[in-house]
Order: structure tokens, then C-alpha cells, then sequence
């Protein structure tokens, strides 16, 4: 499998993005990855040995589809995703730490790790989905365990209105003392999302306060759907 990212992540608009983020809650990119990566990527989905779990949506009423945890080692090109993207998204997260008073982050995707692992979380969270026809996922968050790393990227594999339609990804910000606010992003064969895990800070008339996000997909109409979740933290 070609692994080659770097290049990619680097020539993102880093303070864009942080610009967006502040702004709306999320933020797109550009193609991370190419292609043959996506096919490559979509084509490892039915590959048992290379996953921990796998999880059928409608059993726990979280909707309509599958998806499926990568097991150690993560194959080469999601492992160098992870580690890539991780320190200029610790840089915004730690920005994000202090406005809201809380915890700083390492540098670097080895000392999370560390501080997972020192809190009992061992299990790696990058994961894959699926969606038919049909197919949807409930407004959640991806919370593994106390120690929530709070921003994550969702990369699409697959091909809007190709190889799929509907299928959008849907974003809800809870406002205090507001109605919720929501975001439909539509990404392309490679583009990446990036949002908040759990919470983001907002300026208010008194400095900064959380609001609360969740996120899903709304119902596949046709085709298959594919997406690849980059979740830093690890999982209890």
C-alpha cells in the first residue's frame, strides 16, 4: 500500500482550518489521500485479521451500517496519518486548553499514547465504516475512556454521487440558553473533515465557555458509503 501523506498534511492551511474550526465548529480539507489510497484503504474492510472489533449499528440503535476497529499494528498508511496529523492538531488543542481552563496535551502522538496507557487505555480507535442503502448513524461522541483527546478527522474513501448518494455528514453544535445549530459537509473521494470530539470553546459576552458537539450521518440513499476515522486517543 502507498503511505506517502506527508507532503499533503504539510501543505494544508493550517491557521485556516484553526480559523474555520473557531468559526463554524469544522472545518474540510483538501484530498489527503489519493485515489488508489481510498481503494486500497476500502478493499481492507473485509479483512478480519485487520481489526479488533466490529460493530453492527442497528444492535445498539445507533443506526444503520457497520464499522470496524483497526487492530495493532494499524496498517502503515492510518498509523502515519495518525501520527502526522497529531501535533498541529495538539497545537489547536492546547489553545483550545487554555481558553477553557483545561488539561494540556503532549506533543506528540507517542506521549499521548503514553498518558493513555497510563490511564488504561490501550486499545487504538482508528476505525472504518460502512453504509447501504439506507444506512445513517445517530448524533454521538466519541468518548473512549476519561482521557478525550478533542479533535478528530473523518477522511472519505469513497466517491459522492458515484459510488454513493445521501450520505451526508452532519454536525450539531448545543448552544447554552440556544436552539442547536447544525452543519451538513459534503467531502470528497480523499478530503478529510476535521471537528470536535466532544466540546469546542466559544467567545461569549464573559470570555469563553463550552459548547457541546455531536455528529453523524444522515441516510445513504444509494451505493455504498465508506469513511475513515482518525481518533487519536485511545480506548479503554
Amino acid at each position: 500500500m502507498t503511505v506517502a501523506t506527508q507532503p499533503r498534511i504539510t501543505a494544508l492551511d493550517w491557521p485556516e482550518l484553526e480559523r474555520r474550526l473557531d468559526a463554524d465548529g469544522v472545518a474540510g480539507t483538501p484530498p489527503l489521500l489519493t485515489p488508489q489510497q481510498c481503494a486500497e484503504t476500502v478493499a481492507m474492510f473485509d479483512d478480519d485479521e485487520r481489526f479488533r472489533s466490529t460493530v453492527v449499528m442497528a444492535r445498539h440503535a445507533y443506526g444503520e451500517g457497520s464499522y470496524r476497529y483497526f487492530a495493532d499494528p494499524l496498517p502503515p498508511l492510518v498509523q502515519a496519518l495518525r501520527e502526522q496529523l497529531y501535533p498541529p492538531v495538539a497545537a489547536i488543542a492546547n489553545r483550545w486548553a487554555a481558553q477553557l481552563g483545561e488539561r494540556r496535551f503532549p506533543g506528540t502522538l507517542d506521549g499521548l499514547r503514553a498518558e493513555c496507557a497510563a490511564a488504561g487505555q490501550h486499545r487504538p480507535t482508528p476505525l472504518m465504516l460502512r453504509y447501504g442503502p439506507g444506512g445513517y448513524n445517530c448524533l454521538h461522541q466519541d468518548v473512549y475512556g476519561e482521557l478525550t483527546f478533542p479533535l478528530q478527522f473523518a477522511i472519505m474513501l469513497s466517491r459522492p454521487d458515484v459510488d454513493f448518494t445521501g450520505g451526508e455528514s452532519v454536525f450539531v453544535e448545543q448552544r447554552p440558553r440556544q436552539q442547536s445549530r447544525p452543519t451538513v459537509v459534503r467531502p470528497g473521494l480523499g478530503e478529510a473533515v476535521l471537528f470536535p470530539v466532544r466540546h469546542r470553546p466559544r467567545r461569549g459576552s464573559r470570555g469563553y465557555h463550552r459548547v457541546q458537539m455531536r455528529h453523524g450521518v444522515s441516510a445513504v440513499h444509494r451505493g455504498e458509503r465508506h469513511v475513515l476515522g482518525i481518533i487519536f486517543h485511545n480506548a479503554t
